[in-house]
C-alpha cells in the first residue's frame, strides 16, 4: 500500500473520509474502501464488480484491450510456446516454472491421482441418459467431498496442496466419463503411462473395438487450450470458489459450485453457445447467411 490517499467528502452531512490508494505491480490503482462505512455512513454499489477488486492477487494479470494476459508474471505466448498444461499448472500454484526434478515428481503425484472412485460410477449411472454433461461433471465434483471428507483441514497447506493435485488430475477422468455415459459409450480408465492431455483424449474418445489413432496436432492444440484457460482473474467461477470456500466448505464442492457458474450462457456457457451456433451453420458456404442472421436484429 502506497502513502498516497484520495480524500472523500460528503457536502451533504459535512463529513470526510480518507481513503487509500493501493497500487498494484501492473494496471490501475485501487481505492481502499474498508472505513467507508464507518467514517460516512455510505456503503458502495457496484453491480457485477464492475470497479470493485475483490481481493489481493499475485497469479493473474489480464488487459483484454491490449492483449495482455500474464501468469505469475509470464506472458502467455513463451507459456504457450515453451511450456504444456501441467507445468504452468505447476507454476500457478507455486509462483515459479519448476525444474525438471520438481516437475518429475508433480507429474508423478498427479499421475496417479487420476482414477476415480468405483462408486462413482454407479453415481453417473443415476442420471437420465441425456443428461447434460456439465450437470454430471458439477454433481460428481461435488462428490468427491464425500470421499475426501476426513482428509481436508484447510489450516494445513499440505491438505489444501493434495486437494489441488486431486482436482488436476481426476477432473479430466471424471468429465470423460461424463461425457462418455451422455452418448451411451463404456467409460475408459485413465492410461497413466500417457502424458496428461493425450491420456485425457484416449479417456473422451478411445473404444474397446479399436486402438485410437491421436493426432499429435490434436494433443498440442488441447494444451494449448488448457493453459489459455487455466487461470482468468477473479472471473464468475472464480469468485464463485472464493465466495462458498469464505465460508470454510468443503473445496471439493467449492469447486462444483465454481463448475455450476461456467455453465452460465454468459460465462463458460458461451463458449457452448459458439459450438452449437458452429454446427448448426454447418459448412463454410452457410457462413454468410449466418452473419447475416446474426446482425439482423428483427429475425429473432
Amino acid at each position: 500500500m502506497s502513502d498516497k490517499a484520495v480524500n472523500l467528502t460528503d457536502t451533504i452531512n459535512d463529513r470526510s473520509t480518507s481513503l487509500p490508494v493501493v497500487s498494484g505491480t501492473l494496471g490501475d490503482p485501487a481505492l481502499d474502501i474498508g472505513k467507508l462505512h464507518r467514517d460516512t455512513g455510505y456503503f458502495t454499489f457496484d453491480p457485477g464488480f464492475v470497479s470493485t477488486a475483490s481481493t489481493r492477487s499475485a497469479i493473474t494479470y489480464i488487459d483484454g484491450d491490449k492483449g495482455v494476459l500474464l501468469y505469475r508474471g509470464y506472458p502467455i505466448e513463451q507459456l504457450a510456446k515453451q511450456s504444456s498444461f501441467l507445468e504452468t499448472a505447476y507454476l500457478l500454484i507455486n509462483g515459479e516454472l519448476p525444474s525438471k526434478a520438481e516437475f518429475g515428481v508433480f507429474e508423478h503425484e498427479v499421475t496417479h491421482h487420476t482414477m476415480m472412485h468405483e462408486a462413482q460410477k454407479n453415481f453417473l449411472n443415476g442420471f437420465h441418459y441425456d443428461a447434460h454433461p456439465m450437470a454430471m461433471l458439477c454433481a460428481s465434483v461435488a462428490s468427491l467431498s464425500a470421499f475426501y471428507h476426513d482428509t481436508l483441514d484447510m489450516d494445513d497447506p499440505e491438505q489444501r496442496r493434495l486437494a489441488a493435485i486431486r482436482l488436476i488430475a481426476k477432473v479430466p477422468t471424471i468429465a470423460a466419463a461424463a461425457y462418455r455415459y451422455s452418448i451411451g459409450w463404456p467409460v475408459r480408465y485413465p492410461r497413466n503411462n500417457l502424458e496428461y492431455v493425450t491420456r485425457f483424449l484416449h479417456m473422451m474418445f478411445e473404444v474397446p473395438s479399436e486402438p485410437l489413432e491421436l493426432s499429435p496436432v490434436v494433443a498440442k492444440a488441447l494444451d494449448l487450450l488448457f493453459i489459455l484457460h487455466a487461470d482468468h482473474e477473479q472471473n464468475a467461477s472464480t469468485s464463485t470458489v472464493r465466495l462458498v470456500g469464505s465460508t470454510g466448505a468443503n473445496p471439493y464442492a467449492c469447486v462444483a459450485a465454481g463448475i455450476a457458474a461456467l455453465w452460465g450462457p454468459a460465462h463458460g456457457g458461451a463458449n457452448e453457445a459458439v459450438l452449437s451456433m458452429l454446427t448448426e451453420i454447418g459448412d463454410a458456404g452457410n457462413v454468410a447467411s449466418a452473419v447475416a442472421k446474426a446482425k439482423d436484429k428483427d429475425s429473432g
